[in-house]
């Protein structure tokens, strides 16, 4: 059966450094009818299950550790009996949000995670968080970019843990180089393309 691409939008808070902001946050599920992975795990847990609708989850996975994308990433994984997985070069950020809940697994740059009949490929992409990561879906043309990239450009890297030149070469080097065609799914905000963004880095 076809894997598909299953999506929601969640509302709650963005806090760090001494701040909170209020955010929209993008959900992205994708498996078959029988199976599937969540990436990110913002605000409601009740919003996400709708999506996954009663689908055996395979693994919670994080595209980096700001608490708007994984403050309901325990509940989630106490819901579905599905790991929570990381890269762990953000565990500094993590800790901030669940000190006393480690996640399950890593997240490596090459990995590659096997749901609903396609590949998931790991990508690292540093900058907006030390270890933000990108999800790409070669058979369906689409990449997970979390807060890597956004229509517009790059993510923001005004806060801890972040560099705005790192992003720059993470993107470069490791998204632009992917198929022009390719869309663009984020973290926050409109999808996109690798082409309609080559100029805006």
């Amino acid at each position: 059966m076809a894997a598909r691409i299953d999506h929601a939008t969640t509302s709650g808070t963005f806090s760090l450094d001494g701040q909170t902001f209020d955010v929209d946050n993008n959900v992205w599920v994708i498996g078959d009818a029988e199976e599937c992975a969540v990436i990110d795990a913002p605000h409601d847990v009740d919003a996400i299950l709708r999506v996954v609708d009663g689908r055996r989850v395979v693994a919670v996975l994080a595209t980096h550790a700001h608490d708007d994308h994984v403050r309901v990433a325990p509940a989630l994984a106490a819901a579905t009996g599905a790991p929570v997985w990381l890269h762990p070069a953000d565990r500094v950020l993590w800790d901030l949000t669940h000190p006393d809940r480690a996640p399950d697994g890593d997240l490596s740059d090459g990995q590659v995670v096997a749901v609903g009949g396609t590949e998931v490929h790991v990508i690292h992409t540093p900058g907006h968080a030390p270890g933000a990561v990108c999800f790409h879906v070669p058979e369906l043309g689409v990449v997970f970019t979390g807060d890597t990239l956004f229509q517009g450009g790059p993510g923001a890297t005004g806060r801890s843990h972040s560099d705005h030149p790192t992003i720059v070469a993470s993107i470069r080097s490791r998204l632009l180089t992917l198929p022009p065609e390719t869309v663009v799914h984020t973290g926050h905000g409109d999808s996109t393309t690798i082409a309609a963004e080559a100029a805006n880095v």
